[in-house]
């Protein structure tokens, strides 16, 4: 059976948006606007919740229980949120479809949440893969907003955040980190790609892991290098126009004194007051 055609301002409102997958409400919907932003962080940290589930019923031979949940958790909330938004925008089923990434995630959660154990099921792993991938493009698609600052400080401390929980999660899941040291240091060595080879990832678990902090890392750390160069470009940059509009003023003063002294030379002289006549005598 045929799919009926997509109406026109469905298809426009697609063109109009980023083709990554996930799309903002439209400017004319404030109500939507401010509901997307309200449902930001419970979406955020539902979504964060399923990252530990994944490694944790990949340790595990079954399933447990707080990873079944805290997929089933993702699925509601996001999907709650989804049908929210949408709901308060002219055109619902346009929303829809310019936020592929959540309508996939939805479905895929839920089926990580009743799939047999990873370890069992390659299908199984492979899908829980690919949500894990496309709930860390959704996260970072919401928190653009603060990724995107160009304070250095504010970076650098981004940047630690994400090592220190990258370093947590090596000391949790792999077995040759016994000390938090050790995993703060592997997860810098693999962020970096660095590789000294005197810590490495040995168990499946932290391997898949491994992919994920090369990938933050990249992300991360050229945030900072960029916003250290940014900074110091735009100091250059700064100096510069200081200059420039120093002269420019200079100039611009020597030629309003040019131009008076024109403006007087070219004035013509006052004419001549003629004497008042003598009054007549008495």
């Amino acid at each position: 059976m045929d799919m009926p055609p997509l109406p026109q301002e469905t298809l426009t409102f697609i063109r109009r948006h980023p083709p990554w997958g996930l799309s903002r409400v439209p400017r004319e919907a404030p109500r939507a606007a401010r509901l997307e932003r309200r449902w930001r962080w419970p979406t955020l940290l539902a979504l964060l919740g399923t990252i530990p589930a994944f490694y944790a019923e990949l340790l595990q031979t079954g399933p447990p229980l707080l990873a079944v949940a805290a997929y089933a958790l993702g699925a509601l909330v996001l999907g709650a949120a989804l049908v929210h938004v949408s709901a308060h925008c002219p055109s619902p089923r346009a929303h829809l479809w310019a936020n592929p990434v959540d309508l996939l995630l939805v479905p895929g959660l839920l089926l990580a949440a009743v799939l047999p154990a990873s370890n069992h099921s390659t299908a199984a792993l492979t899908l829980r893969l690919v949500v894990a991938v496309l709930a860390l493009l959704r996260m970072v698609w919401a928190l653009r907003h603060l990724i995107t600052r160009g304070s250095v400080t504010y970076l650098l401390g981004v940047a630690l955040g994400v090592l220190g929980l990258c370093g947590l999660g090596f000391w949790w899941i792999e077995p040759t980190t016994t000390t938090l040291q050790d995993g703060l240091w592997l997860a810098f060595t693999t962020a970096a790609t660095v590789g000294f080879g005197d810590v490495v990832p040995t168990t499946p678990a932290a391997k898949i892991f491994s992919v994920f902090v090369v990938l933050l890392g990249y992300g991360v750390l050229s945030l900072v290098t960029a916003a250290i160069a940014t900074n110091w470009v735009e100091t250059e940059e700064r100096r510069i126009e200081r200059e420039i509009l120093r002269d420019v003023r200079r100039e611009i003063a020597g030629l309003r004194h040019e131009i008076g002294g024109l403006r007087d030379a070219l004035q013509p002289p006052p004419a001549p007051v003629a004497p008042s006549p003598a009054p007549p005598p008495h």
